[in-house]
């Protein structure tokens, strides 16, 4: 919804001289779809998955698969023609899918993908794609191999939102003049500590060496499954299943800019937090990258805060004004504070003479809604807004910042060697080791 700006408030920015401009918002449509039925299964069957099937129940659903036979049996009595495992390589072998939903937990997220892909199936997979650069990148690659073949889309729902494309307009039309810098940040903070001791034999439901899949071994502890009370999810603060706040919000923020700035693979990144630990994610970072030109705007600097760090604002006006998780892009001639329903403008001089904006008809396409739109996709014509091209230089650059501040150094960034070419010592972080068995381009 657009944010609703009180007499009040604008009185209080106009005093501060710099009055912010309000547009209006597009509202969703319904979007059509062919009346044909896809084949989809779902890998990850309990929570996310159980959402995402909400979106697509009327198709035919035709596997379901989970290392919780417990959270299995519960979807699958929904779904009773369905076929059940609890190892997605075998399910992945089913004859008749033409869709996958992965909606497992981040550390398997890059082989489930990569696996439907090289396979022929239309993909979509929750946030993140992956949970290293390289793990980004080869799903990525996979998906350019099958471009034009299949649909494919990383659930950043917010990218529906009508208020997003309002946003890349205005900085597409200069409603800032010419784009210098965009910060971004996320209040949650995820818990430290090291990981979890041994909690005897898992349950009988809980197939647990599934569940690590390709991680290295720990023991069983139920603590790793249930969610904590900083809303962020139990095994994502730690390094072997998850990357944090900048693998979780950070893929759904980060998009605002993404998309805005028209990013790609930067050139530089420095990132510094705590106190590192061998075992769990910090608790906050700030992370910064470079990127160059392109051919419509000059090199921008991309600036993240999260764990409850947050960027200076340009003026008290905007201080007084409440954002979530947002963006603030600053030009040469004005501000714009955003986040993923509301926007705030605010020229450096309080005038916009220079700014024209475009025509309605002119305007971004509303979304038919983020499922929909895969759907349509894999139905038609195999495009979405954040397939695994967008959607895959957008993890592998978050990733990124979690490598320099491993390393504690500013990397210099060679994207077509997938190489810090000052820091070598970042080679252990921009890739995984697996456990034998477990191969991710498979």
């Amino acid at each position: 919804m657009d944010s609703i700006v009180s007499r009040r408030s604008f009185m209080k920015l106009a005093a501060a001289g710099a009055a912010p401009m309000i547009l209006p918002t597009g509202i969703l449509s319904a979007g059509q779809s062919p009346n044909e039925k896809l084949n989809i299964a779902l890998i990850g069957s309990g929570g996310r998955g159980r959402a995402n099937l909400q979106f697509f129940k009327s198709e035919n659903i035709v596997a379901l698969c989970d290392t919780d036979e417990d959270e299995l049996a519960t979807t699958a009595k929904d779904f009773p023609n369905a076929k059940t495992y609890v190892d997605w390589r075998k399910c992945l072998e089913q004859k008749d899918i033409e869709a996958v939903i992965c909606s497992t937990t981040d550390h398997t997220h890059a082989f489930v993908t990569t696996w439907a892909l090289n396979r022929g199936m239309h993909v979509y997979c929750e946030k993140p794609l992956g949970n290293s650069v390289e793990e980004a990148r080869v799903v990525r690659e996979a998906y350019l191999k099958q471009k034009g073949k299949v649909a494919t889309q990383m659930g950043v729902q917010r990218h529906e939102n009508p208020n997003m494309a309002r946003v890349v307009e205005l900085i597409r039309d200069g409603a800032i003049g010419t784009p210098e810098s965009v910060s971004l940040w996320c209040a949650r903070t995820p818990k430290g500590g090291n990981y979890l001791p041994d909690a005897g034999q898992p349950p009988k439901n809980i197939h647990w060496d599934l569940w690590l899949g390709p991680s290295p071994h720990h023991p069983y502890n139920p603590g790793y499954l249930v969610a904590n009370p900083s809303r962020c999810l139990s095994w994502n603060i730690y390094w072997d299943f998850g990357s944090g706040q900048m693998g979780d919000m950070g893929s759904h923020t980060m998009d605002i800019a993404w998309w805005a700035l028209d990013l790609g693979f930067p050139t530089s990144c420095f990132c510094v937090g705590p106190e590192k630990s061998s075992d769990t994610v910090p608790t906050w970072i700030k992370a910064e990258w470079e990127h160059p030109a392109n051919d419509w705007r000059p090199a921008v600097t991309v600036k993240w805060y999260d764990g409850g760090k947050r960027p200076g604002m340009p003026s008290k006006a905007f201080a007084a004004e409440t954002i979530g998780d947002g963006a603030l892009f600053k030009g040469d001639k004005g501000f714009l504070l955003c986040d993923f329903g509301a926007r705030y403008l605010m020229p450096t001089r309080g005038e916009m003479s220079y700014y024209k904006p475009r025509k309605a008809e002119e305007a971004i396409p509303d979304s038919p809604g983020h499922h929909a739109e895969w759907l349509k996709a894999c139905k038609t014509d195999k495009k979405t807004r954040t397939d695994f091209d967008y959607s895959g230089k957008l993890i592998e650059h978050n990733m990124l910042a979690l490598a320099a501040y491993r390393t504690g150094e500013k990397l210099e960034w060679n994207a077509g060697e997938l190489k810090a070419t000052n820091c070598p010592k970042a080679d252990q972080f921009i890739r995984k080791t697996y456990r034998e068995g477990w191969v991710l381009n498979g």
